[in-house]
């Protein structure tokens, strides 16, 4: 990760816990926050970061939700993206109880967008860095990203972005020939066993 440094693998696992206490105090409508018993709160945490929460069932993306930019400290983030993958994501239900147990978490702590330059489709596919780079294209209102992740169900750069056009409602070829913005960032994950 560029600029800020990363977290440690003792703060992932906080960071976890985190949002799968949250979901979990919401579906037994508990008070609190979600915050860790007894373990020590990291200074970092009240950085302003950007955070993705997504939740998964069998390897079947189950909700994901998150700031691109940072909004709040990274907690908070954590805590708000985790009550929006597992319960306003549009599309899906609500999370269940009978799913809670069954789903896994991933926390994704991402660096700045900064804007990529390029002159032309095929710049643009080898000015991309596959599984390592965050997209974000933009053209007028209209806006979508794909977390790093998003490189293994899509590992080239074509059909990463063709994907991307279309959930910004864009022809899937928009990024052929239409000169959009696009920026990047990088993430740093941690994921449940």
């Amino acid at each position: 990760m560029k600029g800020r440094s990363k977290l440690s693998e003792e703060e992932g696992k906080e960071l976890l816990k985190v949002a799968r206490e949250t979901i979990q105090n919401v579906l037994l409508k508990k008070q609190g926050e979600g915050k860790g018993r007894g373990t020590a709160i990291s200074p970092r945490f009240s950085e302003k970061r950007g955070t993705f929460v997504t939740l998964t069932i069998k390897g079947r993306l189950r909700g994901c939700i998150g700031h691109i930019t940072p909004q709040e400290p990274l907690i908070e983030g954590v805590r708000a993206n985790a009550i929006q993958a597992a319960f306003r994501d549009p599309r899906f239900k609500p999370l269940s109880r009978d799913e809670f147990d069954k789903m896994r978490i991933e926390v994704s702590i991402l660096t700045e967008p900064q804007p990529l330059p390029y002159s032309g489709a095929d710049d643009l596919k080898k000015t991309l860095r596959p599984g390592t780079d965050g997209v974000i294209i933009k053209k007028s209102y209209q806006q979508a990203t794909f977390l790093p992740q998003v490189w293994e169900q899509l590992p080239d750069s074509e059909s990463f972005l063709s994907h991307l056009c279309m959930k910004a409602g864009l022809e899937g070829d928009a990024w052929m020939h239409e000169k959009l913005q696009v920026f990047t960032y990088q993430v740093q994950a941690f994921e449940e066993e």
